[in-house]
């Protein structure tokens, strides 16, 4: 159902008298159950506004509007015009997700502004009260403005009320997004990544994101003073925010808003942001688990270049889909199958890599239909080095190569501190350029899966090829550095994951990595290993290990039964950085699955099965950490049991240090 109201002329009238009075008008937006509410007023011709949860203050009185070139003040001197407001009511259908039907229920204020001097520029700011927290853009509308307009700096700031915890990444710095999040007080913040969660002492949860972003920068926040957070657009090489002609719309800026943190991951603010699906046919892609060759080249069994330990060869991806298929999975990841690959494929230098030539020893054409003889289809890969000069004269062609081949699905990597060794991942050319990508693809029926890339901001509603990405320190850091600890599992759910999927590429059994790099390894144990693909959600997961690591191991059949899509998610309890447990129902069962995982400390939980159908019996399929076992401790060992369970009952779990737990509810 959807309904859209104006609210009577005549009120709206009143408001606009008011405001054209001597005393400034106080405008108010609520949410539609009252929880969060919006206030907007103009002092001294400067337009403000507020943000309250019940009788809790949020946000105090902030600025809004913009520096422009040549220092022209785009945030002050206004008059009220117009306000209208709306309020939106529906409920959609995701073609893939977390939770199949969402919500969108919104009150919207649309506030007209107008500069008093003879340019009388005009600037249109949307608020939206959600009850589960706001939202506000600016829109520059079509004025006859004879000059390219350029923002030098963005004016909105965001003035907490009361201190809180943060848990943060930087922004600017030379590996992206791949950093371990920190925990600080927001005084002390520098500058950093959204989404930014903050723990108030009000007792509240934040997260400070933005969402349908297009032809804009990123947003970073940066704290100036006290509590005060401001946006900090990610500028171009020369200094300039965004340029953009006759008229621009910003990203919006959204706080969502939760009594506790795990409530964040059940809001679907972001995506409600978005416009939905303009793909006609999304029948190409099918949410899936996948193998790959990746591992291997990390841990250094094989190499991604060509030579003697050349993984992508003809005769390995063979064995590879012999393996896929003889344990009943269909899709198969293959890096370093073209040409361009050197030892130094990741040194910031314009690579040059080919989008359609393969590598000696490898033929994609019998490889693919090796493939399809076996019921394995190929995924792609396009590895740009971050030289997009290159990649986008090669895209059609790389993207026709894969099409003529049957494929749908491609991974595409920009390794690299900037694009084109000039510019940051997250500016409007990053934006632009991946935005472009993603459209491209669709036009090949193309699912595309991320790496080194830009935030999520929800445009998978809008272009449902956009499947995941990677954007943040994923499991390859246990290769070859000193690895993920034990809390950042814990601590993702929380944060980057508020912004959409992850391809953290879990599943490794053999935690110690016994094949790899010498004091190498996966701060975790297997189970937790399992746990994560429900505490993790993607609608394609890897099953990141060798496959003779998963040869003959009953703890394979976890990973065979559960899903990647999901009819609804409930987060059951969780700590940021302490533990989370997660329970998903299947899209296409009656099954529910279940995740739980720790820090470094072990923990006993008692779960509450009251998610489950409360007039059916259901077959609890436990994998959990053995007797004794930890991170230090006989890591790979996985205890399977099955028990009869039902809705009323209470299951305890304990979880060794750096543990977990999976289930998989059969219903009976």
């Amino acid at each position: 159902m959807i309904k859209k109201l104006i609210l009577p002329a005549l009120l709206l009238s009143l408001s606009i008298s008011n405001a054209q009075g001597k005393k400034a008008k106080n405008y108010e937006l609520t949410s539609p159950e009252g929880k969060n509410k919006i206030q907007f007023e103009l002092v001294n011709n400067a337009p403000k506004y507020a943000v309250s949860h019940g009788k809790t203050v949020v946000i105090t009185p902030s600025d809004m509007g913009f520096l422009l070139k040549n220092n022209e003040d785009f945030s002050s001197n206004f008059e009220v015009l117009k306000v209208e407001n709306t309020t939106f009511d529906e409920t959609w259908e995701q073609v893939w997700g977390e939770k199949k039907k969402i919500r969108n229920h919104y009150n919207q204020m649309v506030v007209k502004l107008q500069q008093k001097n003879k340019e009388k520029q005009q600037l249109e700011i949307q608020f939206r009260a959600f009850d589960d927290g706001i939202a506000f853009r600016y829109v520059y509308p079509k004025q006859g403005t004879k000059d390219s307009i350029f923002i030098m700096d963005e004016k909105t700031t965001f003035n907490l009320k009361d201190e809180g915890k943060a848990w943060w990444i930087p922004a600017n710095r030379e590996n992206r997004d791949e950093y371990l999040f920190k925990d600080s007080l927001v005084s002390n913040l520098d500058t950093v990544l959204t989404p930014l969660t903050i723990e108030s002492k009000s007792g509240l949860a934040f997260s400070f994101h933005e969402a349908n972003l297009v032809d804009f920068a990123s947003m970073t926040l940066v704290n100036t003073k006290g509590t005060q957070l401001k946006s900090d657009l990610v500028p171009w090489a020369d200094g300039v925010k965004v340029r953009v002609k006759d008229t621009f719309t910003s990203s919006w800026r959204s706080i969502q808003i939760a009594e506790k943190p795990t409530d964040l991951i059940t809001s679907y603010l972001i995506l409600n942001l978005n416009e939905p699906n303009k793909l006609k046919n999304t029948s190409y892609f099918k949410p899936y688990k996948y193998f790959g060759i990746w591992w291997g080249m990390h841990i250094g069994k094989y190499s991604f270049w060509e030579g003697e330990k050349q993984g992508a060869t003809t005769e390995h991806v063979k064995q590879y889909i012999d393996f896929t298929a003889k344990e009943g999975f269909h899709h198969l990841l293959i890096e370093g199958w073209n040409k361009g690959w050197t030892p130094a494929w990741y040194e910031n230098k314009m690579h040059q890599f080919s989008f359609t030539k393969c590598a000696d020893n490898f033929d994609i054409e019998k490889v693919v239909e090796y493939g399809n003889k076996n019921g394995v289809a190929l995924i792609g890969y396009h590895e740009t080095g971050s030289n997009l000069i290159n990649y986008l004269k090669e895209i059609d062609e790389g993207f026709a190569l894969y099409k003529k081949l049957g494929m749908h699905s491609v991974k595409i990597g920009h390794v690299g501190s900037k694009l084109n060794m000039k510019e940051w991942h997250f500016g409007q050319f990053g934006v632009n350029y991946f935005r472009y990508v993603l459209e491209k693809a669709a036009q090949y029926d193309l699912a595309v899966l991320y790496h080194e890339s830009i935030k999520d901001t929800g445009e998978r509603r809008t272009f449902p090829n956009m499947v995941s990405r990677e954007a943040a320190r994923g499991q390859e850091y246990n290769a070859w550095s000193e690895g993920n600890p034990p809390n950042h599992l814990t601590i993702i759910p929380f944060t980057r994951l508020l912004s959409g999927p992850m391809d953290f590429t879990p599943g490794i059994f053999d935690v110690e990595v016994k094949q790899g790099y010498p004091g190498k390894r996966v701060h975790g144990t297997t189970a937790q290993q399992l746990a994560l693909y429900v505490t993790i959600y993607a609608p394609i997961q890897m099953m990141a290990d060798l496959p003779e690591n998963y040869e003959g191991k009953p703890a394979l059949q976890f990973l065979k039964d559960v899903p990647t899509d999901w009819e609804t998610t409930k987060v059951l309890n969780g700590e940021i950085g302490q533990y989370i447990t997660t329970a998903r129902k299947d899209r296409n069962s009656e099954d529910w699955y279940l995740g739980s995982i720790t820090n470094e400390k072990s923990r006993d939980l008692e779960i509450p099965l009251s998610f489950l159908d409360a007039k059916a019996t259901y077959e609890a399929q436990i994998y959990a950490d053995a007797e004794g076992t930890d991170e230090t401790h006989n890591p790979s060992a996985v205890a399977i049991s099955k028990k009869t369970v039902k809705a009323s009952d209470v299951l305890k779990l304990h979880l060794g240090g750096a543990g977990g737990t999976a289930i998989r509810f059969k219903k009976l």
